[in-house]
C-alpha cells in the first residue's frame, strides 16, 4: 500500500528536463511572478542604504551589493526557464530560493553590520542553485554537460569566494564581493559565447525569460517611485518640492517609455554577439536605475537649494546617462535589428550622444528643479525622435 501510495506521488517530484532547449512558448507562471516579488525587497533594502548615506563609499558598496543581487536573480531566472516544471519540486525549490532571498533583505537592511551574514546566506543560495545545475547536469548529453559543469564551477567558486570573504577585515570583504562579481560576468559572458559556438542550443532566451527581465526591469523602475515619495515626505511640503518631485517621477516615465517601446519583449539575437551582450548589459541598465531612485531623494530634499547636492547630481546624472548608454547597445542585439534598422540606428545614436553630453550637467550643478527637468527633457526628446521614426517608417511601407 505504501509503495502504491509513493507510486502514484512520484509524477509530483520529477527530475529537471533533460536539456532540449526552453518552450519557446511558454508563459510566465504564477510561482515566477511570486519569485521576483519577494527581490522588490531585497532591492529596496539595498536602494534604501544608498539613500540614507548619499557618500562615493556608499555609492561603491550599492555597485557590488546590487551586482551579486542580479547575478542571483539571472541564476534563479534562468534555472527555472531552462528546468523548470510545474510540479512539487520546482516549488519547494522555488520557495526556499525565496525564503533566502528574504534573509538577504534582512540582513542586507543592517547595511555593514549584516556583511557577514549576508554573505553566509548568499553563499547558500549559491549552493542551492549549484545543486540544481548539477541535477540538469546528470540529465544533459555530453557536450551539454561540459557547458553546466563551467557553470556550476562558476557558481560554486561564486558561493565560496562571498562565503570566505568573512574571514577577510570589513574594508577588504566588499572588494572581494567585488571581484567576484566582476569573474561572474566576466566568465558567464564567455560560457554563453562557447555554448553558442557549435551544433545544437544551450542557453536559448525565451519569449518568457524575455518577460522577466521585463518584469525586474519594472522592478527596478519602482525604486523611482519610492526615491520620489521618501524625497517628498521628508522635505518641506511646498509647491517647489512636490513640483521637483513630480519632475523627478517623471524620469521613471521617461526611462519606461524608451527601454519598453525599443527593447520590450524583443527577442535578442540567439548568436555569439547578441545574446551574451544582451543579456549582460541588462545589470548595468537595472543597477542605474535603481540608483537613480536613490539619487532622487537628495535631490528633492534640496529642492529649494540653488544648487543640487553634489555627489546626488553625479549618481542621478551618471543613472541616466548609463541607462540611455546601455539601451544604446541593447538594441542591436535585438532580432527586430534588421527589421526596424532605420529606427534603431537614428534612436542609438542619438541615446548615446545624449549620455555622454548630460555629463557635464554634473559639473554645472544646476538647481534641483532645472536638474530633473533637463533630464526629462532628454528623454521626452529621446522619445520624440522614435515616435517620429516610426511614422515616417510606416509611411513609407504604407506608400510603397
Amino acid at each position: 500500500m505504501i509503495r502504491t501510495y509513493f507510486k502514484r506521488m512520484r509524477p509530483l517530484w520529477q527530475p529537471p528536463h533533460a536539456h532540449r532547449g526552453v518552450d519557446r512558448e511558454r508563459t510566465v507562471s504564477f510561482l515566477e511572478l511570486f519569485y521576483d516579488l519577494v527581490y522588490v525587497v531585497l532591492i529596496a533594502a539595498v536602494a534604501h542604504n544608498l539613500a540614507g548615506h548619499m557618500n562615493w563609499v556608499s555609492v561603491g558598496e550599492f555597485f557590488v551589493v546590487f551586482s551579486l543581487v542580479w547575478i542571483a536573480w539571472l541564476n534563479g531566472s534562468a534555472e527555472y526557464d531552462l528546468q523548470g516544471r510545474e510540479e512539487i519540486r520546482t516549488r519547494v525549490f522555488t520557495f526556499v530560493q525565496m525564503l533566502l532571498v528574504a534573509l538577504l533583505a534582512v540582513y542586507a537592511s543592517w547595511g555593514k553590520d549584516g556583511r557577514d551574514e549576508f554573505a553566509i546566506v548568499y553563499g547558500v543560495f549559491c549552493g542551492v542553485l549549484a545543486w540544481l545545475w548539477f541535477t540538469a547536469h546528470l540529465q544533459a548529453d555530453e557536450r551539454h554537460k561540459r557547458t553546466f559543469r563551467l557553470y556550476l564551477a562558476l557558481t560554486l567558486l561564486s558561493a565560496a569566494s562571498v562565503v570566505g570573504s568573512v574571514f577577510v577585515p570589513l574594508v577588504a570583504q566588499l572588494w572581494v564581493w567585488g571581484i567576484t562579481a566582476l569573474v561572474w560576468i566576466c566568465t558567464s559572458f564567455f560560457i554563453f559565447r562557447a555554448s553558442l559556438s557549435g551544433p545544437g542550443e544551450v542557453v536559448l532566451v525565451s519569449e518568457s525569460l524575455v518577460e522577466r527581465f521585463g518584469l525586474f526591469t519594472i522592478i527596478v523602475l519602482g525604486e523611482v517611485v519610492v526615491g520620489v515619495v521618501d524625497g517628498i515626505s521628508a522635505s518641506a511640503h511646498n509647491l517647489q518640492t512636490v513640483t521637483t518631485g513630480m519632475l523627478a517621477l517623471g524620469i521613471g516615465f521617461g526611462l519606461w517609455w524608451n527601454y519598453f517601446d525599443l527593447t520590450g519583449r524583443r527577442l535578442p539575437r540567439q548568436d555569439r554577439t547578441g545574446l551574451p551582450i544582451w543579456i549582460i548589459l541588462h545589470l548595468p541598465l537595472t543597477l542605474s536605475i535603481a540608483a537613480a531612485g536613490a539619487a532622487m531623494v537628495s535631490v528633492i530634499e534640496h529642492a529649494g537649494d540653488l544648487r543640487a547636492p553634489e555627489i546626488a547630481t553625479w549618481v542621478l546624472n551618471g543613472s541616466v546617462a548609463i541607462s540611455l548608454l546601455t539601451i544604446a547597445v541593447i538594441v542591436p542585439t535585438l532580432q527586430d535589428w534588421s527589421r526596424y534598422r532605420s529606427i534603431f540606428l537614428v534612436t542609438s545614436i542619438l541615446m548615446a550622444i545624449l549620455a555622454i553630453g548630460i555629463v557635464p550637467l554634473s559639473l554645472l550643478r544646476p538647481g534641483p528643479m532645472a536638474l530633473v527637468s533637463m533630464l526629462l527633457g532628454v528623454l521626452a526628446l529621446v522619445w520624440a525622435i522614435a515616435v517620429i521614426r516610426w511614422l515616417m517608417t510606416e509611411g513609407e511601407t504604407a506608400t510603397s
